[in-house]
C-alpha cells in the first residue's frame, strides 16, 4: 500500500505539465449544469459556446461532488493509500471544502484524511498540489505536506477580471442588479482573491487597461516562485504575448506558464475571463 495521496478537485490548473509525485495526484471533478441539464464532470461543455452574459435560460451551475461522492473517493482511496491530503478550491467559490470535511466525519476516523481550503483556484490551486505532491514524493508525511501548503496559502495572490457579471450572479457572489448594470455598462470589473475572499477593486473600461493594471499590481512583489495568465476565450494573442514579454524582463528568474480558461472557471466567472495569478516564494 503506497503512504500518501494527494487529492484535488477539476478547478486546478498545474503549471508544470509535469513534476515529481505527479502520479500521486487524484481530481475529483466538477458536474456542470446548463438550462436545466446536468453534464457529468463538465463533458460536452466547451468553453468556447458559452454565452458572453447568462441569462435566467442559461443559469449556469458548477455542481461540487457532494458529500456522499467524497466519501466515495476517500474510501475507494483509503483502500491503496495510507493517508489523503485534500486540497480544495476557496470556499467562498465552491462548497466543495464543506463536503469535503462532512465527508471525512463521516468516515469517523477510519481513514487518515486532511483537508486543505486552499482559499485560491485555478494556477493557485495547481500550484499547492504541486507543491505537496513534491514534497511526499520526497519522502514528507501527509502534515508535512499539508504545513507545506498551508505556509504557502497566504503567499498566493490572484487578480481576475470579466465583465460576466451574470455569470457571477448565477454563483451567488454578487447580486442581480449589480450584474445587469454592470453588463449594460460595459464594465469590466477586477477582482482580487487573497485570504478566501473575492473583493472587488477596480471597474475598467478595455482589456488594455487591465493588462496595465495587472503590470502594476506586479511590481509591489520582489521575490516570486510562480506567475501564471488565465487566458480568456477567445485569447488576447497580441496582449498576452506583450504582456508575456514585460513579465519576463520584471523576474527573468522566476517561471512563467499560460492557461486556457477552464470549464469550472468559465462557469463561475464567465467565458471572458482574464486571471493573473501570483505565488511568492516563502523559501
Amino acid at each position: 500500500m503506497h503512504r500518501v495521496c494527494i487529492l484535488t478537485d477539476s478547478s486546478a490548473q498545474f503549471p508544470h505539465h509535469s513534476f515529481q509525485g505527479q502520479d500521486l495526484v487524484r481530481v475529483i471533478p466538477y458536474d456542470v449544469e446548463l438550462s436545466g441539464i446536468n453534464y457529468p464532470e463538465g463533458k460536452d461543455v466547451k468553453v468556447g459556446n458559452l454565452p458572453h452574459s447568462a441569462d435566467h435560460k442559461l443559469n449556469p451551475k458548477l455542481i461540487p461532488p457532494s458529500e456522499e461522492r467524497f466519501a466515495q473517493w476517500f474510501s475507494t482511496l483509503g483502500q491503496e493509500y495510507n493517508e489523503l491530503l485534500v486540497i480544495l478550491q476557496a470556499s467562498q467559490l465552491s462548497q466543495a471544502y464543506q463536503n469535503a470535511l462532512q465527508a471525512a466525519a463521516s468516515l469517523q476516523g477510519s481513514i487518515s484524511i486532511q483537508i486543505v481550503n486552499s482559499q485560491t483556484t485555478s494556477a493557485g490551486l495547481g500550484t499547492l498540489v504541486q507543491i505537496a505532491a513534491e514534497a511526499v514524493n520526497n519522502g514528507a508525511s501527509a502534515s508535512e505536506a499539508e504545513h507545506l501548503v498551508r505556509s504557502q496559502v497566504p503567499h498566493i495572490y490572484s487578480v481576475l477580471c470579466t465583465p460576466g457579471l451574470s455569470y457571477l450572479h448565477h454563483a451567488g457572489i454578487v447580486d442581480r442588479a449589480q450584474a445587469v448594470i454592470g453588463e449594460m455598462l460595459n464594465f469590466l470589473p477586477v477582482y482580487t482573491l487573497e485570504e478566501d475572499r473575492l473583493t472587488p477593486l477596480e471597474k475598467v473600461r478595455n482589456y488594455r487597461t487591465t493588462l496595465d493594471f495587472f503590470v502594476e499590481f506586479l511590481e509591489e512583489f520582489e521575490n516570486l516562485r510562480h506567475i501564471a495568465l488565465i487566458q480568456s476565450v477567445p485569447p488576447l494573442i497580441q496582449e498576452t504575448r506583450t504582456l508575456r514579454q514585460v513579465f519576463q524582463e520584471m523576474y527573468p528568474n522566476t517561471s512563467y506558464s499560460e492557461h486556457n480558461l477552464n470549464t469550472a472557471m468559465a462557469i463561475l466567472f464567465g467565458p471572458r475571463l482574464l486571471g493573473l495569478v501570483i505565488v511568492e516564494n516563502i523559501d
